[in-house]
């Protein structure tokens, strides 16, 4: 388990990470979301020991993360941490060697991950001859290389086409299903409800929102759309505590809370006349993010923090 408990991290003035505690499970896949600034960087930089919290602490299996921690550990950072001249495969046994793996262990390791991330043809050439999202693939490989217990990964999807994408997607949940705990950082929700068991949310350095995906767009509410054919006069006399989201000439959505039955709404709008469609949605994990960290706010795909 990886466990972040009242992790707090100041630069001058600027407070980065004020109280945060959520927890990663091995075998999870965790999504690590907040608007820019929030101190998602911060707090993986405290995980793998780039920079020392000023209170608090992270821990793997219940203890510290030490040297040898980090050797079991694959950290990939948002900003590109490769040797620009150095050629791909080299490069990945190098890095191996420096996890403690054996050399014929590095070298097989290396050249399994490139062949799995499609870069056999560049195995050869050195980093800065590669593409961005070529790039993005070394370093993914470098983090996995070692055949670490525990991903922490900062914008892994960052500059990756749909099809690089479906296959991290794909190599994260590999991981995950062999036991690594995998917590990585993203502005893109709609990937991350789609690959994720569960999510922190953070805003202002503080949990804000975090558990199972599934359990917290159940508890969200559910939005009904309705159709009719006498128009939308009907929203006026919304029952309960109903409240409209939105109104169009075809229809009009409205959010039930938690627990409320759709029934009494369908009997006010069917005075108005005939249903033409009614369906239910969960909300979105990026309606759930807007509402825990404040309206207008959005994921950034970069942190200052």
């Amino acid at each position: 388990m990886l466990e972040f408990v009242d992790l707090q991290r100041s630069f001058g003035d600027v407070v980065a990470l004020d109280g945060l505690s959520f927890a990663v499970a091995p075998g999870e896949l965790c999504g690590f979301l907040g608007p820019n600034g929030a101190g998602k960087t911060t707090a993986m930089r405290c995980a793998v020991g780039v920079s020392a919290p000023d209170g608090g602490t992270v821990t793997w299996q219940g203890r510290p993360i030490d040297l040898a921690t980090r050797r079991r550990t694959g950290y990939m950072p948002e900003e590109r941490g490769l040797y620009p001249k150095m050629r791909v495969h080299e490069q990945l046994v190098y890095l191996a060697r420096l996890h403690g793996m054996a050399a014929a262990d590095a070298a097989a390791s290396a050249s399994a991950w490139i062949d799995r991330l499609g870069l056999a043809e560049r195995a050869g050439s050195t980093v800065e001859e590669l593409s961005l999202g070529n790039q993005q693939r070394v370093q993914l490989a470098a983090a996995l290389v070692h055949e670490p217990e525990l991903l922490i990964l900062d914008e892994p999807f960052s500059g990756l086409d749909p099809l690089a994408t479906d296959v991290m997607s794909e190599v994260l949940r590999e991981r995950a299903r062999a036991g690594v705990a995998v917590v990585f950082s993203s502005h893109q929700l709609d990937l991350v409800e789609g690959l994720c068991e569960t999510v922190a949310v953070i805003a202002n350095g503080r949990l804000v929102l975090g558990g199972r995906v599934a359990e917290l767009t159940s508890r969200g509410g559910r939005r009904l759309r309705i159709e009719v054919a006498g128009g939308t006069a009907w929203t006026h006399e919304l029952p309960g505590e109903a409240e409209l989201l939105a109104a169009d000439d075809a229809g009009a959505t409205v959010l039930l809370p938690p627990g409320e039955d759709a029934g009494p709404v369908l009997d006010v709008a069917r005075r108005t006349g005939r249903l033409l469609d009614v369906h239910l949605e969960q909300p979105r994990l990026s309606e759930l993010f807007r509402t825990a960290v404040g309206n207008g706010a959005t994921p950034g795909d970069e942190d200052p923090t």
